[in-house]
């Protein structure tokens, strides 16, 4: 019998293992992935996979470590224009004192050059794809997607009047455009996203369910982030932040919850029996000062965990490496307990769990039919060297630094120091430039 023609593909990348975090977290030493139309045409050992295609393009990562890219459950991703503006305090103080007032002059034309900082440097650092909350997210989706990641993006909004919104209804509208705008576009999706319940109300939450429930939408909120919001929550509503969310039916499956670092044991329970997700921002909240978040109790009890960044105003990066790394380790010294939250669940969290998250179940995993959303390290970097379990280093000694290719729906948006599709000199320049134009207003 004759063999088999090769298969055409657009892409195969080979590796020296790759971690595909299928149902079985199947680790392939000496491994390939074969891409055709954006999606995942096969993996498995380079010697079934390569003799079987015919690839538009190769690329050899020996030695390398290929995975799928990491998926940011929460940021906001224009404040990298705010990155080290107010540092050292309180949630509270730092959000009315420093961080509102500047947010206050920020236009359309700023949140878009800031949202394409964002997208470069979660490219440069492995993620593919993100969740934003923030002003004008029309903007920080076109962002996304001249960048080439996934996004899902919402408009923050308040109770009271900002200089967005004069009227909850005025959202409203806006979300509804929002949705439209981005209808049919393969790599952005919309999310109904207001900001806490201490910043809104239990009417205006309401009123925002109808509309992502109407509209078909996941819904995003600040939950619970620390125990000064909590109290606040008490004062105005007498009700703790879950306990009023779950009393007006917000916890659902559509719901994300962001932060959570204030529950209680019945809280847990609640929140991941009804199918909740959420969002541990582990950096944001210990340079906060909010707490540790109680995460491996959320898994323990079923809820679907994924891991953000916040924005680069409370953590000053948007680095998923950097994150595993203190969820893990933030989570061990919190329990004095060094076997909880284990690096295979760390990475699940910002793979499988994020994409959930984020609203992107079909990512977060290297498997045939999937998108082909990838990253790869260098395995020859000395804090990667030498290699004895490949989770480990993913979570544990990886910087982000090491990141050599970054891949959405099969393009090549990062290689080898390149960015393909942004010009990083002229955008480090645009971003200095807001910065300082920012630095003068607010002096």
């Amino acid at each position: 019998m004759a063999a088999l023609a090769p298969r055409p593909c657009d892409l195969l990348v080979r590796a020296g293992v790759v971690l595909t975090q299928d149902e079985a977290r199947l680790a392939i030493r000496d491994g390939a992935v074969a891409v055709a139309d954006g999606t995942i045409a096969a993996v498995g050992p380079a010697r079934e996979i390569e003799p079987a295609f015919a690839p538009a393009r190769t690329i050899r990562l020996d030695p390398g470590l290929l995975l799928p890219g990491l998926v940011n459950a929460h940021t906001h991703a224009p404040m990298t224009l705010l990155r080290g503006l107010a540092d050292d305090l309180p949630l509270l103080e730092w959000l009315e004192m420093h961080i509102w007032p500047v947010e206050a002059r920020l236009s359309p034309e700023l949140c878009r050059l800031g949202a394409r900082l964002a997208c470069a440097e979660m490219i440069r650092t492995g993620t593919t794809c993100f969740t934003d909350m923030y002003f004008f997210a029309e903007q920080i989706g076109l962002a996304a997607e001249e960048t080439g990641l996934r996004a899902s993006v919402g408009e923050g909004f308040f109770a009271f009047p900002s200089p967005f919104f004069p009227t909850a209804e005025a959202c409203w509208r806006t979300i509804e455009a929002l949705q439209a705008r981005f209808a049919g576009h393969g790599r952005v999706r919309t999310l109904v996203s207001p900001h806490a319940v201490f910043s809104t109300s239990p009417e205006i939450l309401r009123e925002s369910l109808d509309l992502a429930e109407r509209l078909g939408l996941s819904w995003q909120i600040h939950c619970a982030e620390s125990r000064a919001e909590t109290a606040l929550c008490l004062a105005k509503f007498d009700k703790r932040p879950v306990e009023l969310l779950d009393g007006i039916g917000a916890l659902s499956s559509r719901a994300l919850l962001v932060h959570c670092v204030d529950l209680t044991d019945q809280e847990i329970e609640r929140i991941a029996a009804s199918g909740a997700r959420v969002a541990h921002n582990p950096s944001s909240n210990h340079k906060l000062g909010s707490g540790i978040a109680p995460v491996e109790r959320l898994v323990a009890a079923g809820a679907s965990v994924g891991l953000g960044t916040d924005g680069a105003a409370s953590n000053n990066q948007l680095n998923l490496f950097q994150e595993m790394r203190q969820a893990a380790l933030g989570a061990k010294a919190a329990r004095l307990d060094p076997t909880v939250l284990p690096a295979r669940t760390v990475l699940d969290m910002a793979t499988r769990h994020g994409a959930a998250c984020a609203g992107w179940p079909e990512v977060g995993r290297i498997e045939a039919g999937r998108p082909a959303d990838l990253i790869a390290l260098d395995l020859a970097s000395p804090n990667l060297v030498p290699l004895h379990n490949p989770v480990s280093q993913a979570v544990y000694a990886a910087s982000g630094q090491e990141v050599r290719l970054t891949v959405v729906a099969g393009q090549v948006l990062y290689e080898d120091g390149r960015f393909a599709t942004l010009d990083w000199p002229v955008l480090a320049r645009e971003a200095a430039s807001a910065a300082a134009w920012l630095a003068r207003r607010r002096a």
